[in-house]
């Protein structure tokens, strides 16, 4: 006897699945984020050096010296600036949708100067043109982000160099104001209340937790003597991005299409569900990559359709072991459950060794190595909702309906079924 209530739940939840990634794929799409390799763009590898004889070039350093360049790369309008400092002395920077590559690259290359300026000597009074500090004068690591005593409010502490330089500043600006710069930008405008002696002053203002440590972090960046030298640059025109990226969809709707029509072909009714799981797969795919404001590469889009395979490959090992019990002379209720118990171990098996392989990647590797890891990482987590567990929910709404009968719906002849 059919049941149709379960025939109508599994209806309603293909159409409600399908209608959720249809409503849904445009925004989607548009809000991920393309790599250089595919919107065009340049990747430099820095090599971090110091400028003073003896100076150890820290994490620290690094952090700050790409806090740095991320600022330069901001004023560049550069949208989604990647800089990740890698290693022990490296820095690597991915900027894509660059149109003049060549100015922005000699704007990188530049240092950020910090200064700390007042208005003494200028012809207009809120004109700070003349330069009273700059970031060499500050110790390295010398600004911190702490909280007033009294108020609790975020406050920047910072410790100079030169105490008594410090306290001549300081005492021929009282009461007026030290305004603070990174190149041309104006960061802050501390008053100076009374000399300050000991090379030791904080700077109060209503910060946020944030801007407070943004601006503890420029003032360290601005008094970090390195120099960056250039040891790997690549570069990828926006054409040969975009056609990059137009070949890559085109050959993984082929590969998908001939995925499913095997799908259909070989497994039948089973193959109709695995055809709904791997699109719904590659929807959520891409909403964890949308959630994530990940960036997606050729790498990246190599490891998702590694994963489809993979999610393909659960479905054969299910499916096959279902059969198995089906001829054997199960009932096709038994085989489903015998058969997902049985699978389930070769596919964990074969998951978890994946990831593990993946997670070695990702620790191991560098740049384009590390997106593709976690790419395929993340793949093989969303296959197991998609293509184990999903896919064996529908099918046992579809058995449990009554509406499938034959085994030839499961691609098994008469004559191969053994009796008990």
């Amino acid at each position: 006897m059919v049941d149709f209530k379960r025939i109508g739940t599994l209806a309603l939840i293909i159409i409600a699945t399908f209608a959720i990634i249809i409503v849904s794929s445009p925004t989607i799409l548009k809000g991920i984020h393309l790599g250089l390799d595919l919107k065009g763009g340049f990747e430099i590898l820095y090599e971090v050096k110091p400028l003073e004889e003896g100076q150890v070039i820290t994490k620290d350093t690094l952090r700050e010296t790409a806090y740095s360049l991320e600022r330069r790369a901001n004023v560049t309008k550069v949208a989604e600036p990647e800089i990740l400092p890698e290693g022990t002395d490296r820095i690597r920077v991915r900027l894509a949708g660059v149109e003049d590559q060549e100015q922005v690259r000699d704007i990188m290359k530049k240092p950020a100067v910090l200064t700390f300026r007042s208005n003494v000597g200028c012809e207009d009074p809120t004109d700070f043109c003349t330069v009273e500090l700059k970031g060499s004068d500050f110790k390295e690591g010398g600004a911190s982000r702490e909280f007033d005593p009294t108020t609790n409010q975020p406050i920047v502490s910072i410790e100079l160099k030169d105490a008594s330089k410090f306290y001549d500043v300081t005492q021929k600006l009282t009461g007026n104001v030290l305004a603070i710069y990174l190149d041309e930008e104006q960061l802050s405008i501390p008053a100076v209340n009374y000399p300050i002696g000991g090379g030791q002053a904080t700077i109060t203002g209503n910060f946020t937790n944030a801007e407070a440590e943004e601006l503890a972090g420029i003032i360290n960046s601005g008094s970090l003597p390195v120099q960056l030298e250039e040891i790997y640059t690549q570069s990828v025109g926006a054409t040969l991005g975009q056609l990059s990226l137009e070949q890559t969809i085109r050959a993984g709707i082929m590969g998908t299409a001939v995925i499913l029509l095997f799908m259909l072909a070989i497994y039948r009714v089973p193959g109709i569900i695995a055809s709904i799981t791997l699109i719904t797969y590659i929807w959520m795919l891409l909403l964890v990559f949308y959630w994530m404001n990940a960036t997606l590469t050729l790498p990246g889009i190599a490891a998702l359709v590694l994963g489809i395979g993979m999610a393909v490959d659960a479905n054969i090992i299910t499916y096959e072991r279902i059969r198995e019990e089906m001829r054997s002379g199960k009932s096709m209720l038994s085989s489903l459950r015998a058969g997902s118990k049985n699978s389930w171990s070769t596919i964990f098996d074969a998951n978890v060794t994946t990831i593990l392989a993946g997670i070695v990647l990702y620790f191991m590797g560098t740049g384009a190595i590390q997106g593709f890891a976690i790419t395929l990482i993340f793949s093989i987590l969303v296959s197991i909702l998609t293509n184990v567990f999903f896919s064996r929910w529908l099918l046992y709404l579809l058995i449990k309906s009554g509406w499938l009968k034959k085994p030839s719906s499961f691609g098994v002849k008469e004559a191969e079924i053994r009796e008990l």
